[in-house]
């Protein structure tokens, strides 16, 4: 049944997340005057935004707007009328099991794949909070662009048509456009699958492979991208939209990307372990990687690219041996 859902009853948005993407969507909602609530799970985090009205840690150099309220209690967030959801995707169950969400819609914003249930978030929102309508926030978006106030499109997908409408009114500013969808789960794969591809793309930087091997790369990693998806039900034009080929296109080609720029190491010679041991950023691809890749054999679905980024991650192989491997495949028809 679809709700009935009016902008006034979601005057009160709560993100949960202090990171970079949390802080840009908190100072996107705050962008009009309005209240905003945001969790985040550092206690310096919480104290800079709250007396400083920054966040040195992951945004720095960024003034954040006076509206914004930081806490470090997931309970305080009981007062508000719907949650943005920007926890890391290894992380959106506990964070969510936590949360008192009952019925309150949520916004999800973590692009991945929960590794052991091999679930999208929606799968795992909708196991944990049953009585939530839910939401994916997915597209092209580097968070400090977005929260400097440039121009953003993005996918806003949610199967109640109802309570998409009056999350996209509630979010939509003059520089940050969402564009609805009822396809959750293309929305999410297409998330998912760009941050390996970006990884994959790193690595053709680091190694010094060229710019044709990049933008092979990403064609026939939008080929994977496509064949996953619609084996698990999304649609082709949403994965060729903005939360499939336009973040794919965006993650693939710069260094403010944190999965791009994993690859750029690894193809420099780093490897994974060192490249992950900073916590204080997550580069969602990392842990997707394998996930997806079991996914996908479980779907009988050919997935290459996603295959050799797992490699790579786990040392087995090294950019010379994958690169030859992946050329050294059978030819085939391109749409294939």
């Amino acid at each position: 049944m679809t709700m009935a859902w009016e902008r006034r009853t979601m005057d009160r948005l709560g993100v949960i997340g202090g990171g970079a993407w949390g802080t840009a969507m908190a100072q996107v909602i705050a962008s009009d005057g309005s209240d905003v609530l945001l969790w985040a799970r550092e206690p310096e985090v919480a104290a800079a935004i709250n007396a400083d009205h920054a966040n040195p840690l992951f945004l720095p150099g960024l003034s954040l707007s006076p509206s914004i309220r930081a806490t470090g209690a997931l309970t305080d967030l009981a007062e508000c009328d719907a949650l943005v959801v920007v926890a890391p995707a290894q992380f959106v169950r506990p964070v969510l099991a936590e949360l008192p969400c009952a019925g309150k819609p949520l916004v999800l914003c973590a692009k991945g794949m929960e590794a052991g249930s091999r679930q999208l978030m929606s799968e795992v929102a909708a196991a944990v909070a049953p009585d939530s309508p839910i939401a994916v926030l997915s597209g092209p978006t580097f968070a400090h662009e977005v929260a400097g106030g440039k121009p953003t499109a993005i996918t806003l997908a949610c199967e109640d048509e109802g309570v998409g409408r009056a999350l996209a009114e509630r979010l939509r500013r003059p520089g940050f456009r969402p564009y609805l969808s009822q396809d959750v789960i293309g929305a999410e794969i297409g998330g998912a699958v760009k941050n390996v591809l970006a990884i994959a793309c790193g690595v053709v930087e680091g190694a010094g492979l060229g710019q044709n091997a990049r933008a092979a790369l990403i064609s026939r990693g939008f080929a994977e991208m496509t064949r996953f998806g619609l084996a698990r039900g999304a649609r082709a034009e949403t994965l060729a939209g903005l939360s499939g080929l336009g973040d794919l296109v965006l993650t693939c080609s710069s260094t403010s990307s944190r999965n791009f720029s994993l690859g750029k190491g690894l193809g420099e010679g780093r490897s994974a372990t060192e490249l992950l041991s900073d916590r204080r950023t997550v580069a969602e691809g990392a842990a997707t990687a394998p996930v997806l890749a079991e996914a996908a054999r479980e779907a009988g679905v050919d997935m290459p690219i996603v295959d050799a980024v797992c490699a790579l991650l786990a040392s087995k192989a090294t950019v010379g041996e994958v690169v030859s491997e992946l050329l050294a495949r059978p030819l085939k028809q391109e749409g294939a």
